[in-house]
């Protein structure tokens, strides 16, 4: 029992004797640090970046001219105010009708009777109508409404230039509107230059199919209003 004690202790202290040699070689080696290190973990994480504004540069930089105004003064820039451009109205001239002359209804009928006379010692083959002259005719709007029935029946359907033939054989065209069958541009030239005024009785024939003949029976007594 004493002799396997004995065995016992000098296998320990073999095996002692072992490690410490063992022990020895590996700080010869180097070995423990890097068992150390290989234990330790080499990545550090990095701290969070903090993300900083950008910025621009601004620079001043030389911009090529032409060289037609190269030596020309650089121009001046300064706020100014610009009125709106506005599409001016047509105005009309303010009409003075107080000197307006009205006939008389005894004038008025005198004036259609001699129309009528005349339009009898036509010829009958041309349609004719007669027109008593009032204020909106001769004055102001200057407008003539002829009888829807003759424009319905002898005028054409579609606008058109009439031509008007005084007495005298003077032309004066006018615009003929067929949807409201009345005489519009022009109309007040002919009441202008032939000096109508209300009461005056107008014999119209027509000739062909554009083309009209005026007679004018002159208003007499007339008297202002």
């Amino acid at each position: 029992m004493v002799v396997a004690k004995e065995k016992m202790m000098s296998y320990e202290e073999i095996r002692q004797k072992r490690v410490e040699e063992n022990k020895k070689r590996m700080e010869a080696l180097n070995l423990p640090q890097l068992s150390t290190l290989l234990h330790t973990p080499s990545f550090k994480p990095s701290p969070r970046k903090q993300m900083k504004p950008r910025t621009v540069e601004k620079q001043l930089v030389v911009v090529r001219r032409s060289s037609r105004v190269a030596n020309k003064p650089a121009p001046v820039y300064q706020e100014v105010l610009v009125d709106k451009v506005m599409i001016p109205r047509r105005v009309s001239k303010h009409r003075d009708l107080s000197n307006r002359v009205y006939a008389s209804d005894e004038a008025r009928a005198e004036a259609l009777e001699k129309a009528e006379k005349l339009e009898s010692g036509l010829d009958p083959h041309f349609p004719v109508f007669i027109k008593s002259m009032l204020q909106s005719h001769v004055t102001g709007g200057f407008w003539l409404g002829l009888p829807v029935h003759f424009c319905k029946t002898n005028l054409p359907k579609r606008d058109e230039v009439m031509t008007l033939v005084d007495e005298e054989g003077h032309e004066y065209p006018t615009i003929y509107l067929a949807k409201k069958t009345g005489l519009s541009g022009g109309w007040k030239g002919f009441a202008v230059a032939h000096g109508l005024v209300d009461g005056d009785a107008i014999v119209f024939q027509l000739l062909q199919r554009t083309t009209f003949k005026v007679y004018i029976i002159r208003v007499k007594g007339s008297q202002q209003s």
